[in-house]
């Protein structure tokens, strides 16, 4: 018998969907061994310092592995599957911290599962039946993008074949919509629209400012428009929030273009908690 998706989602120690505080999903685009940790030691005492302010929030920390998707055939593409899991087993023993990352290929599946507490789907798999079921395999959580050739009526059938598969623990984000070229636009109808599927809505605001491919041989990104977009998604009404992060986003090896830094991600996290406590009154 097919589940039914829950329209809340445990994840680690944090809990996402109806009625719960909004959860938090950053880190940096790639894993480097010290700098991630650091940032995710940053995070957590951004967090705590949100909450000693009256705020609830949620964290998952985020680092990819590997970027299978690159540009160029000369970008780097992270440390790898295995010193990748160890970083972020650090990470998860050393903060206690839940934390997420990316798989492409059904293989990595299983040993992704061992470690994280939520399995991230990227947006240009998001079609891949073989992938969904892994990753329903694990028996964790699962955030599948919206792909960005996909409209949001579309994620229907991911949730379908998540259910189908026995994880009724799904979130969806969306990241954007191809627009011509170089260029994403964000359709906000997208959240509530995922939402009515009955599973958490995700809201990428980084990604979203991307401009794919077009840097000469990387990507590159507004990030100038990370804060509106982030205000914009959180009136419209989202469970999470995702955002990729950097000490010196110009120093990454990976997004740097679209990153918000360190310094920049309180403030825009307390006018989308204001907006999202506002609508809650």
């Amino acid at each position: 018998m097919t589940a039914r998706p829950n329209k809340r989602v445990t994840i680690g120690s944090c809990e996402c969907g109806e009625g719960a505080p909004l959860l938090l999903i950053a880190g940096p685009c790639v894993l480097e061994e010290e700098t991630s940790f650091q940032i995710a030691e940053e995070l957590c005492r951004i967090v705590a310092a949100l909450k000693g302010e009256g705020f609830d929030l949620g964290l998952v920390f985020k680092g990819s592995f590997d970027k299978a998707n690159r540009t160029s055939v000369d970008s780097w593409r992270g440390p790898g599957l295995e010193k990748g899991l160890e970083i972020l087993a650090r990470v998860r023993r050393e903060l206690n911290v839940p934390v997420t990352t990316d798989v492409h290929e059904p293989y990595q599946a299983g040993p992704v599962g061992e470690v994280v507490d939520l399995i991230q789907i990227p947006a240009f798999l998001a079609r891949q039946t073989d992938l969904l079921a892994a990753a329903a395999r694990t028996g964790k959580p699962t955030h599948v993008k919206k792909g960005q050739f996909m409209a949001p009526t579309d994620m229907r059938f991911v949730v379908e074949k998540l259910c189908a598969f026995g994880c009724p623990n799904i979130l969806l984000g969306d990241r954007g919509t191809f627009f011509g070229y170089g260029s994403l636009v964000n359709d906000f109808r997208a959240l509530p629209i995922m939402r009515g599927f009955g599973v958490p809505v995700l809201f990428d605001a980084t990604h979203s400012v991307q401009k794919p491919s077009a840097d000469g041989g990387k990507s590159g990104g507004a990030r100038e428009f990370v804060a509106p977009l982030a205000r914009a998604a959180a009136a419209v009404g989202i469970d999470a929030l995702f955002l990729e992060t950097h000490f010196d986003p110009r120093q990454s090896p990976s997004d740097g273009a679209n990153m918000l830094s360190l310094p920049e991600l309180p403030e825009v996290l307390r006018d989308v908690l204001k907006i999202r406590k506002a609508l809650n009154k």
